[in-house]
């Protein structure tokens, strides 16, 4: 079996694990009397660890192999879910409430953080082994399709295990992720052979001339994708006047229709057409943005899910462009380093998004979602006006000068 496929399946198991937890975060964080704000400082933790270590790990993978800093990164994140949700088992029992509840679970979301960080740049960096420069493009739609898939599937899933108690996802998604690297250890096989690999791997910097442009826009779509993602669940319970049952089945089936329309996009449309990166983008920035002005105005399941539907098709154009533009534009020796930092950029995003997000949803609901349409707005107008980023190919894939 083509190690495509097998990697597809890898990416697919693990997104499953974490999207479970989407629709079920906010209401869980309620039921156990813990803040908006301290509900947003998970998220922002554990992003704090992919945005401190996703570089190391990155490189890492250019030395020790693929596969290896791979299950290192499926391990431990079921280890800090596992931890997470006894915790807040004890929550429940009454045994920890308040900070003693609050500062214990946060360490497990650190702790899965700091491992799991290593997941999504070997990942990035073993399709870039596997894949022609020619094919780079059409390959991260499918890694892409891969990530819809599990956002599909997850918040169902963990909508309809929520009726067994809320915990139940977070326990199921703990067991899975050890099924998932089981999976990885007998069946995928390594991508970087022993000899390909350096003694020592390249350092690259977030400065690099070739990739600051694109880490820099890449770092808009993730912070205002988070900042959204963050607040979505208390914005359907608040704007819909939802139970919090009622609001985890909601923002469930939103979302499967979110990731329905990101994989269809991903898994046929960008793999058809073959656009290049940039033109990913362009068609991406904009219709992204007309999905953020839609949520500050939707009053209705109807209108919030429209707009959510936008927001999935405008981030499955731009992932694939951002990721294959970041590849494109570093030689074949420098992909683990290059993905460690795009995923660095991206743990950036997802360590301010959340805290941005919850504290102005405090404020007022639709505040996060002028942010993110006010961030995006501002990307599309860089985009625009420097026409180098996603122009690459293999010609530019040589070393700053």
């Amino acid at each position: 079996m083509s190690p495509i496929p097998l990697l597809f399946l890898t990416l697919f198991n693990s997104i499953l694990g974490l999207s479970i937890l989407f629709p079920i975060i906010g209401p869980l964080a309620r039921e156990l009397h813990l803040s908006e704000v301290q509900t947003g400082l998970f998220s922002t933790g554990y992003a704090l660890m992919q945005f401190v270590l996703s570089p190391y790990w990155g490189r890492r993978s250019e030395v020790a192999g693929r596969k290896p800093i791979l299950l290192l990164g499926i391990l431990g994140f079921s280890a800090g879910f596992f931890l997470f949700a006894f915790f807040a088992w004890l929550g429940y029992r009454g045994v920890l409430s308040g900070y003693a509840l609050f500062l214990p679970m946060l360490a497990s979301r650190l702790l899965g953080g700091a491992f799991s960080s290593a997941t999504l740049p070997t990942a990035q960096a073993y399709l870039a082994d596997i894949t022609t420069r020619e094919n780079r493009t059409q390959s991260f739609a499918l890694l892409g399709a891969a990530f819809g898939l599990g956002i599909i599937f997850g918040p169902a899933l963990g909508a309809a295990l929520s009726g067994f108690g809320l915990l139940v996802p977070v326990l199921f998604s703990a067991g899975f992720a050890l099924l998932n690297a089981l999976f990885v250890y007998l069946v995928l096989p390594e991508s970087r052979p022993a000899e390909a690999r350096p003694a020592r791997p390249p350092k690259l910097s977030f400065l690099d001339s070739r990739l600051l442009p694109i880490l820099a826009l890449g770092l808009a779509v993730n912070l205002s994708s988070v900042a959204m993602e963050q607040t979505i669940a208390f914005y359907y319970q608040d704007k819909l006047l939802l139970s919090p049952l009622a609001t985890t089945r909601a923002v469930g089936a939103a979302l499967v229709v979110f990731g329905l329309v990101a994989v269809l996009i991903q898994g046929f449309f960008v793999r058809v057409v073959k656009w290049p990166p940039r033109t990913l983008m362009m068609v991406g920035l904009p219709i992204t943005l007309l999905g953020y002005l839609g949520l500050i105005g939707g009053n209705s399941f109807v209108l919030l899910t429209v707009s959510l539907v936008m927001l999935g098709a405008g981030g499955a154009l731009l992932g694939p462009g951002l990721s294959a533009a970041q590849s494109l534009a570093v030689g074949d020796h420098e992909q683990g380093s290059t993905a460690g930092l795009a995923s660095s950029a991206q743990g950036l995003g997802r360590m301010l998004g959340p805290v941005l997000g919850t504290t102005l949803y405090g404020l007022r609901p639709e505040y996060p979602y002028i942010f993110s349409a006010a961030l995006l707005a501002l990307g599309l107008t860089f985009f625009v006006y420097r026409r180098d980023i996603g122009a690459v190919g293999a010609s530019s894939a040589k070393a700053p000068g």
